[in-house]
């Protein structure tokens, strides 16, 4: 009788140890986010959060993306955006200046150090930035005798003092990242520390959709039958794979040369993940950020504009939902190609003397391969894009809506990443324990 190997979670000491350092960390990291920023007043992000709008969907997300550190306004309340914006800045610049993907392409080796350098390098400048902007943020939303800050924002010690601290915090998640990654559980550091932040708002949005007690059974059936779809769509179209045919050369043993090798390149129906709902939903609120600053003109003309930009862009308008679903479509497909482009798997195969059947060598080879890749990877955007316009959906046909909007976005989005990560932190742990010999293919009874 075959048995699972993870019945020997704890009897490997280094697996326990790992495990029980990366939630020590975790836990950790989980405390700071509760220490607030010097200078902000909390009373006063409480009731912008609490509003309705343009805004409050925006603040919704990056609460929950977050783990609640924005809400409390806390050291941490950037978390670890700034170091993964930083990294797909300089993903998307290699394929674009000639000098770093001549870099990357001919010592692989040096040039992932030498993007793990610039990345750190990189976050430093972007966190100071997002701690400016969120500040101008929850500013700009303010009501009319409210500030967020218990000081005028300007160039003096305590704006100085505030932004240090929130760019300090997102520096110190970072670190506990690394940790996790070296110490805990392998290279899952960064993935956990978001996941953590997600799980712990869990409750928190299931209570709030639950507020209306007239409603509240029906609420809860139909939110348990979309979360239980929703993660089984997720599980079915990330593990999608097309596997495409690959001939390896045959290997001299001795006087005699063995037979060519049949083998495949599994391709992945959505390579880009989660990130092109982050950029998609950036870019589309940052119109309605930048038209609070003209909805008061003294001219109605530039008044009414701004406010029609206000209310499209506020996730409020069906055409606000429209275009966030073809700009994750169209986002899906860049990530996607820019990726590939860099991994250049034609050139990698025709070293290794690899080849399609059918295919030319080298550059005809990528191109085949980018052209399949494009094809499987249209459900794969379709798909999140239908997750990224769940909640408009979803208040078209059920009584969760309005208000609550907000909170479905964090839903449906986060159980992408939480799926995700559970995936990659189960195959990590599996691998642990095969590498030291609890194989569950082996251990039978």
């Amino acid at each position: 009788m075959k048995r699972s190997a993870w019945r020997f979670l704890w009897v490997s000491p280094e697996i326990r140890n790992r495990l029980l350092i990366s939630l020590a960390l975790l836990a950790i990291y989980r405390l700071a986010s509760h220490v607030p920023v010097p200078g902000v007043d909390r009373a006063a992000i409480a009731s912008i959060l609490s509003g309705a709008g343009s805004g409050q969907t925006l603040f919704t997300l990056l609460d929950l993306l977050s783990g609640g550190t924005v809400s409390n306004f806390s050291v941490l309340a950037m978390g670890v955006y700034p170091y993964i914006t930083a990294q797909i800045i300089l993903q998307l610049l290699v394929p674009v200046i000639p000098a770093l993907q001549r870099r990357m392409e001919e010592d692989p080796r040096e040039g992932r150090k030498w993007m793990e350098k610039w990345t750190y390098y990189l976050a430093v400048p972007m966190a100071a930035l997002n701690a400016i902007g969120q500040i101008q943020l929850f500013r700009q939303y303010a009501t009319t005798g409210q500030n967020v800050l218990t000081f005028d924002l300007g160039l003096n010690l305590p704006t100085v003092t505030t932004i240090a601290t929130m760019t300090a915090g997102t520096l110190f998640a970072i670190w506990l990242g690394e940790l996790i990654s070296e110490h805990g559980i392998r290279n899952q550091g960064l993935s956990l520390i978001i996941f953590a932040g997600i799980v712990a708002r869990i409750p928190a949005n299931v209570a709030q959709l639950l507020t209306d007690e007239s409603q509240r059974l029906t609420i809860s059936v139909f939110l348990l039958f979309i979360t239980v779809a929703t993660i089984f769509a997720i599980i079915y179209v990330q593990e999608g794979r097309r596997h495409v045919p690959v001939m390896y050369p045959g290997r001299r043993v001795g006087n005699r040369m063995s037979m060519p090798v049949k083998g495949t390149l599994p391709l992945m129906v959505n390579m880009a993940g989660m990130i092109p709902l982050i950029f998609a939903q950036s870019l589309l609120t940052l119109p309605a950020v930048v038209a609070q600053f003209f909805v008061n003109s003294s001219n109605e003309t530039v008044s009414s504009i701004a406010g029609w930009f206000q209310n499209t862009f506020g996730g409020i308008s069906p055409l606000y939902w429209l275009l966030y679903f073809l700009m994750v479509v169209g986002f899906t497909f860049f990530y996607t190609d820019t990726l590939f482009a860099q991994q250049n798997y034609g050139e990698n195969l025709r070293r290794a003397g690899a080849q399609v059947p059918g295919v030319t060598k080298g550059a005809a080879t990528q191109r085949y391969l980018t052209k399949v890749l494009r094809r499987i990877t249209l459900p794969g955007a379709v798909f999140l894009g239908l997750v990224a316009v769940m909640p408009f959906l979803i208040s078209l046909v059920s009584p969760i809506g309005g208000p609550n909007s907000g909170l479905l976005l964090v839903s449906s989005a986060g159980l992408l990443i939480v799926v995700g990560v559970v995936r990659d932190t189960y195959r990590s742990i599996e691998a642990e324990l095969k590498l030291r010999g609890y194989d569950s293919s082996l251990l039978v009874r």
